[in-house]
This record gives structure tokens, sequence and C-alpha cells, in this order.
């Protein structure tokens, strides 16, 4: 069986993208609840 070829981190092609998706997806949720509170936070009390 041939080995796959690899990037420096040592995944395949297929895992960095696997792993992008996911990383992409966390990030979004991350900034969709940043903003969120945000909004919150300045209906309570305003800062301008």
């Amino acid at each position: 069986m041939a080995e796959k070829r690899s990037s420096i981190s040592g995944l395949t092609d297929e895992e960095a993208q696997e792993f992008h998706q996911y990383w992409t997806q966390g990030f979004v949720g991350f900034t969709v609840i940043a903003v969120v509170a945000h909004v919150l936070v300045w209906v309570w009390r305003p800062w301008l």
C-alpha cells in the first residue's frame, strides 16, 4: 500500500479539510455568541 502524502502538520488533505470545517464552525459559533453577548450588554448599559 502506498503511503499518503501529508503536509508539515502530518495531516492528509482530507483530514486538513475536515479540521478546517470544524474550526470554521467553531469560530462562527463563538463570534455569534460574542455578538449576542455584546448586544445584550448594550441593551442593559449603553456605553456610548
